[in-house]
């Protein structure tokens, strides 16, 4: 905010007074110039902006979720840092995003990845993916970068996302029967012994069968279409308009083995999700195929009533893809903005997947085992789909 003084009003008055009397041609020039240089400066500071799409993939193993939160290590605090070492954007908006727009396509949680995770902002048309990438660790790369619409929003425009789950296709073996009628807490040591085995052989060594692989996509159809998933997630009343949510499909893509160990390749598409949804799905799954639960169960979810259902480990999980089919139809072919299908960097992409996301998970199962901790100490008849009192 400026404050005018008795002095510069004086000066003011002066220069007022005195405009009829300047005849030198040099004496205009001199008072124009400092007009034209202010504006040539302002260029310099302020290059021309415009909306962008960057479109990400990162290995989020090591990161506490894609949204900032400071203090901790998430892909946007790295992404945002990035932009600011590569200037293309200031201080002032590196620390409040809202300058530039930003927004994200899908909020993913903890240690979930992405292939094709899709962020808006504004950003200086001179914007190369190249030059944020050097600023940025090998676990997070741009793939590509789209002008858009002045006014888009990748969360908001956005029509649909496909998630995808990988899992050791021995978390869904049958429990042994005798399991299954206890009625105490089993010890965590014996319960780990237990699972080790499967038929007399080492777990790894399962395989799923044709038959079994069809009860798997007739239980994962189950949970397709238009649902109240307040179960689902957290802190969502069931009575909430929002915990309706409509799933396209649900389904069992491919299985492969890697380190001696059968993976399921499970693929979900659906206009939104909400916290935790998928994981607490995958795991609603996994109970109904260990027979820990019954099928009906998935009805019992949907109804109003309260039930308890475990989340599955989020190191299998991540985003694949972010579909923009109105945005694509309306200004896709209007001669100025690009279709947003990033077919151009599929190659890329899927060699990204393969060699960082796909690759931590099936180490990270062989050395960890992640799942199989999982099934020791959540996936029990009494912890599984307990109905509380809300």
């Amino acid at each position: 905010m400026s404050v005018e003084t008795s002095e510069n009003i004086q000066n003011t008055n002066d220069v007022q007074s005195n405009k009829r009397h300047v005849t030198d041609e040099d004496d205009e020039i001199a008072l124009k110039v400092p007009k034209v240089e202010e504006e040539e400066i302002t260029k310099v500071e302020r290059p021309k902006t415009s909306k962008y799409v960057l479109m990400m993939g990162y290995l989020g193993r090591d990161y506490f979720g894609m949204q900032r939160n400071r203090g901790q290590k998430t892909i946007e605090e790295d992404l945002l840092t990035a932009l600011f070492k590569s200037e293309l954007i200031t201080k002032t908006q590196f620390e409040d995003i809202r300058e530039i727009k930003f927004q994200r396509a899908a909020r993913t949680d903890k240690s979930v990845s992405a292939v094709r995770q899709i962020v808006s902002l504004k950003l200086p048309r001179h914007v190369n993916r190249e030059i944020i990438n050097e600023q940025l660790p090998k676990e997070i790369r741009i793939f590509g970068v789209k002008k858009v619409t002045k006014n888009f929003n990748s969360k908001i425009q956005c029509d649909a996302r496909t998630y995808r789950y990988v899992i050791p296709t021995f978390a869904l073996a049958p429990e042994d029967p005798q399991f299954l009628e206890t009625k105490e807490e089993i010890d965590p040591d014996k319960r780990l012994e237990q699972l080790s085995m499967i038929d007399g052989k080492p777990y790894t060594e399962y395989r799923l069968t044709s038959d079994m692989l069809d009860k798997l996509n007739e239980t994962l159809k189950l949970l397709e279409g238009t649902h109240n998933f307040h179960n689902f997630t957290g802190k969502i009343r069931p009575e909430d308009p929002s915990a309706y949510r409509y799933i396209m499909y649900f389904r069992c893509i491919e299985t492969f083995v890697a380190n001696d160990i059968e993976f399921a390749v499970l693929e979900i598409k659906g206009q939104s999700f909400m916290l935790h949804q998928i994981r607490k799905m995958v795991s609603m799954v996994v109970g109904i195929s260990r027979n820990i639960i019954k099928n009906d169960t998935i009805k019992d979810a949907f109804a109003l009533e309260k039930i308890d259902i475990p989340i599955a480990p989020g190191l299998g999980l991540s985003l694949h893809h972010v579909h923009y089919k109105y945005y694509n139809r309306k200004y896709g072919n209007d001669g100025i903005h690009e279709i947003l299908d990033w077919q151009e960097c599929d190659q890329e992409v899927e060699k990204f997947y393969k060699d960082y996301i796909l690759k931590s998970i099936v180490d990270t199962e062989a050395t960890e085992k992640i799942t199989l901790h999982w099934l020791t100490c959540f996936l029990t008849p009494l912890r599984f789909a307990y109905k509380v009192t809300v």
